[in-house]
C-alpha cells in the first residue's frame, strides 16, 4: 500500500513539474514580446 502512495505522489510531482515548465516558458515569451514592443516604440520616438 505504501508503494502505491509513493508512486502516485511521484506521478503527481512529475505532472506538476512538467506543467510549470510550460507556464514559465509562456511567461518568458510574453515578457520578451513586451520588451520588443517597448524597444520598437522607443526607436520610433527617437529624434532624427
Amino acid at each position: 500500500m505504501t508503494t502505491r502512495k509513493s508512486l502516485a505522489l511521484a506521478a503527481l510531482v512529475a505532472v506538476m513539474g512538467l506543467s510549470a515548465c510550460n507556464t514559465i516558458q509562456g511567461a518568458g515569451t510574453d515578457i520578451k514580446k513586451t520588451g520588443n514592443a517597448i524597444e520598437d516604440t522607443a526607436e520610433k520616438a527617437k529624434p532624427k
